[in-house]
């Protein structure tokens, strides 16, 4: 069993069937990241140099022959961020520099398959709301995911050139107590335990083989 697991109880999240203010017990105080705007970015690089760094296995044998590029992580790093409030709007100027960590995939002059890290560095510049001064401050985040089909490989100078298409979700962010209303603790179902009885097929084998028996006429 599992929340999921067709566990039906008042008690366990899920679809509400009936009065949704039926079982409302308290209002309670969590501690969450309230999300005060955001924004996605989609666009495609096209001849983008990364340079490449822990080599896996070490020293590989050059030239390098490119086969695959994908985001190492969900998380960019925001660096030199610039937030100009607007005066006639709620919105606010937002200037970032995302750094997205990713893993190259490639073959050497040996034939040996390995990988490496380097990163793609994008300067954003869009309009997000800015929730107004408060002793609590908000945080400017980055959602990324990118994926590279295409790229060569640079002797001279030992880095890549990729086309890459990329993603990008900017966040205006903040962690803060809400008060929401609540029906009680969570009933937690067990959890079913994943079993594979390797003897079943051996079990119903027959004792001996089945067929025309040699000493019957």
């Amino acid at each position: 069993m599992s929340f999921f697991s067709n566990f039906s109880s008042d008690h366990c999240p899920g679809t509400i069937s009936g009065n949704p203010l039926s079982g409302l017990c308290e209002k309670v105080c969590i501690q969450a990241e309230k999300i005060f705007d955001a924004g996605i970015i989609q666009s495609r690089l096209e001849n983008y140099t990364v340079g490449l760094t822990n080599p896996t296995p070490a020293d590989p044998t050059y030239p390098l022959t490119f086969i695959s590029a994908r985001s190492l992580d969900s998380e960019g790093t925001v660096s030199n961020l610039s937030v100009e409030r607007q005066a006639d709007s709620q919105c606010a100027r937002v200037q970032a520099t995302v750094t997205v960590p990713i893993e190259i995939v490639y073959v050497d002059a040996n034939g040996t398959e390995g990988s490496a890290t380097g990163s793609i560095v994008l300067n954003e510049d869009v309009m997000l709301y800015v929730p107004p001064a408060s002793v609590m401050p908000f945080t400017v985040t980055a959602v990324c995911s990118c994926v590279s089909p295409e790229g060569t490989f640079n002797s001279a100078n030992g880095t890549f050139s990729i086309s890459a298409c990329l993603t990008l979700i900017l966040k205006v962010a903040m962690q803060v107590e809400l008060l929401v209303p609540s029906y009680g603790y969570c009933a937690i179902p067990p959890a079913q335990e994943y079993s594979q009885e390797v003897c079943s097929g051996f079990f119903e084998l027959p004792l001996y083989p089945q067929g025309r028996s040699c000493c019957k006429k």
